[in-house]
């Protein structure tokens, strides 16, 4: 089973700001259809990259705020930080390898 975190505004600073590791974050909602189809993917990542890679979950009906924060104007949008800074992105239905790309070389 994967390990997605729920991130919100309340956890963010400590689930993504002050973790040791990279964060993927993926922005999504309820509603998406692409999000639904990347979901498999970002989960089997999350398994895959256990320990190296923490991934989060941002629901953007809930957590409005935060996607405007980062300027999430379509869904899904994948981001990468580090060290409190986003290091990637990318919007849509990505393919696994491609969601794998944007943090590869970090992790």
């Amino acid at each position: 089973m994967s390990e997605e975190i729920n991130v919100t505004s309340t956890n963010f600073q400590k689930e993504v700001v002050e973790s040791p590791i990279p964060v993927l974050l993926d922005f999504w909602a309820e509603w998406c259809t692409p999000c639904k189809m990347i979901a498999p993917s970002v989960g089997q990542l999350a398994d895959a990259y256990r320990g190296k890679l923490k991934v989060g979950k941002v629901n953007v009906d809930i957590e409005g705020d935060l996607a405007a924060q980062y300027n999430v104007i379509s869904i899904p949008t994948l981001m990468v930080f580090k060290d409190g800074a986003v290091m990637s992105q990318r919007a849509g239905a990505l393919p696994k390898h491609d969601i794998e790309g944007l943090f590869k070389s970090i992790v």
